[in-house]
């Protein structure tokens, strides 16, 4: 299939309740509103195609540049490439869900996630504490620094409260991860999202609301949940 094909055949599959949440969400114009099942007898079709994952998502339709990450060949993408997806990402759904997590199935997840985590780039930071939690839920435990993971849990109990907003939900995310997937530390993350305690966020809507993974935590130990991990990261 070529960009037009598959352009006109998400076009055809787009529901107007299903674009409505999106743009919710922060997705705007164009967009479709794909639901992501319905696009999975297409993905099957067409299994990895770089080139045409790179035309979808140089389209800026939020439906496109979804499918382009699940027929991405994450293994041929360069940092270069995957900086420019990032730049592409507007907002969250995009940082987290596609990029973040096509790079977590790369040998150089870590490298770029790193860079970006520390770029003060609040999208970016966003991806790169997502792309963690990706990797660690998939991955086994001796493939990260046990040190290294120290230290990130020490960065996020110092910046959490001060960083832009969507970061502070990935970070939030990461406390809770690192506990529930990463054993050798399980114990220190429940400590540092104690130390965290509830972060703030949406403080200039009518209304704000608190993250709280210390609390998130506990209801996964109570279930057994520890130790969880995916099998693959994409859909």
């Amino acid at each position: 299939m070529n960009v037009e094909e598959v352009m006109q055949e998400l076009e055809a599959l787009g529901k107007d309740r299903t674009k409505k949440i999106y743009i919710s969400n922060g997705a705007h114009e164009p967009l479709f509103g794909v639901a992501t099942g319905a696009m999975k007898p297409m993905a099957k079709q067409i299994k990895k195609d770089q080139p045409l994952a790179e035309q979808l998502y140089a389209t800026g339709n939020y439906d496109a540049m979804y499918f382009a990450g699940v027929i991405a060949d994450p293994q041929v993408m360069t940092p270069a490439d995957f900086d420019r997806w990032i730049d592409a990402a507007y907002f969250f759904m995009i940082s987290d869900y596609i990029v973040a997590v096509t790079l977590a199935e790369t040998d150089i997840a870590q490298e770029v996630a790193d860079a970006w985590i520390a770029s003060g780039d609040e999208l970016r930071m966003s991806a790169g504490w997502s792309c963690y939690c990706w990797l660690l839920g998939s991955r086994k435990d001796a493939e990260f620094s046990e040190n290294k993971m120290m230290e990130m849990l020490e960065l996020v109990k110092n910046t959490i409260h001060e960083s832009p907003e969507r970061t502070k939900y990935s970070m939030n995310n990461f406390l809770y991860t690192v506990a529930t997937s990463y054993q050798p530390l399980h114990d220190q993350a429940v400590e540092t999202a104690r130390a965290v305690g509830p972060v703030e966020v949406n403080k200039n809507m009518p209304k704000s609301k608190l993250l709280n993974a210390s609390e998130n935590i506990q209801k996964a130990v109570d279930k057994g949940r520890t130790g969880f991990k995916r099998k693959y990261v994409r859909c």
